[in-house]
């Protein structure tokens, strides 16, 4: 997280134009460093070669996230990560295999099937607990949070990883955002002050839609009450379900999120809410509609807005947890990480609770308060 932090302080995003299929798009990829070390962990087992980057991500950092908590594999915790995509460029390697040759390969199946990625993880951390996998799409890893809760709260588990991994620079997942034209336009299409930041997230003056992907895995361990090396405390989860009007869209005043950041606060004044981390996808009616239900839930005292994905791009299933890890750094350093697009928006004096907003197509938007560990 210390890595993460320090890229959070200047105003350099991670976006780069990059060749996918017969274009060049605007993309968030991993770093050349960390791809080394994914490479590595593929070929330190045979068993790992056959596997899509989202699994191999999904165990990169679970290690790591587990190796923190100081979790062993006696403690059996359970496992809920979940994708949007899936394993992506498997699924077009193999759909490109049997147009040609008009036979599946045998790894075909197993290798892509969503309860890919708990599975290899149980595997791999040797733990016996539940596991869980699951697609809902851009909310995927909140979901998976609020899953983790339900267990913690339940009895029936102390202990939980939580997260989401998303591997989505491929041809055709690329292909579908430009269809839906909410992607960012390639950087010959862009004005010079567009270029400097092709993902306009949180941009409220925007034109055009500016969505750019970006792959990641992100992780959490949940665990029952506070100890010495917890990170931030978990207050509220909330979330809503609307009715929809089109396919991919979430009302104007987004309902869904009006309803989530309400069940989320519970019974708190909005006004001790210090940071509200948007979802803020980089699409004209996406930031819009967010911002609207903010306004409606709010009122009178705006919280400091902020989201991450000018700098990171969106990545999907995997989002909603890089959202999370911003808030813990943000209440752990105490200090307000703004957009580039705000310069003048006040930084709160104390940061004391964060929260962090999600939702995906379907309209199924999920909230989670966060708060600092000690006052």
């Amino acid at each position: 997280m210390d890595e993460a932090w320090d890229a959070y302080q200047n105003k350099n995003h991670l976006l780069v134009e990059k060749q996918i299929g017969d274009s060049k798009n605007w993309v968030a990829p991993l770093s050349e460093k960390l791809m080394i070390e994914i490479e590595i962990l593929r070929n330190s087992d045979s068993k790992f070669n056959d596997l899509d980057n989202s699994v191999l991500y999904a165990i990169y950092a679970s290690r790591r996230a587990v190796e923190k908590a100081g979790w062993s594999i006696t403690d059996n915790f359970g496992i809920n990560i979940g994708s949007s995509r899936g394993a992506t460029s498997l699924f077009e390697k193999y759909h490109a295999e049997f147009l040609s040759s008009k036979n599946a390969s045998t790894l075909s199946s197993p290798t892509t099937t969503m309860g890919n990625i708990s599975s290899w993880l149980a595997h791999d951390l040797q733990t016996h607990g539940p596991e869980i996998s699951h697609s809902i799409t851009c909310s995927t890893a909140l979901h998976a949070l609020l899953n983790g809760v339900a267990w913690l709260r339940s009895g029936m588990a102390d202990k939980f990883l939580v997260g989401g991994s998303e591997a989505p620079l491929t041809p055709f997942t690329i292909a579908q955002m430009k269809a839906m034209r909410i992607y960012a336009k390639p950087s010959v299409s862009l004005s010079t002050v567009e270029k400097t930041y092709p993902c306009r997230a949180m941009d409220w003056q925007k034109k055009q839609n500016t969505m750019v992907l970006g792959e990641a895995a992100s992780t959490a361990c949940l665990e029952v009450g506070i100890h010495d090396n917890s990170m931030a405390v978990l207050e509220g989860v909330g979330y809503a379900t609307e009715p929809l009007e089109h396919n991919i869209s979430i009302s104007t005043d987004a309902l869904c999120f009006q309803r989530s950041m309400k069940m989320a606060m519970g019974t708190i004044n909005p006004d001790e809410v210090d940071v509200v981390l948007l979802h803020a996808p980089g699409t004209v009616k996406g930031d819009l509609s967010e911002k609207e239900a903010i306004d409606k839930v709010f009122r009178n005292k705006i919280p400091s807005l902020t989201t991450n994905k000018w700098k990171v791009g969106h990545t999907f299933g995997a989002s909603g947890m890089l959202s999370i890890e911003l808030a813990i750094l943000m209440l752990r350093y105490n200090k307000f990480i703004r957009t580039p697009f705000h310069p003048s928006t006040p930084s709160p004096k104390k940061i004391r609770k964060v929260l962090v907003n999600a939702v995906g197509f379907g309209g199924n938007a999920v909230s989670i308060l966060l708060s600092a560990t000690r006052s």
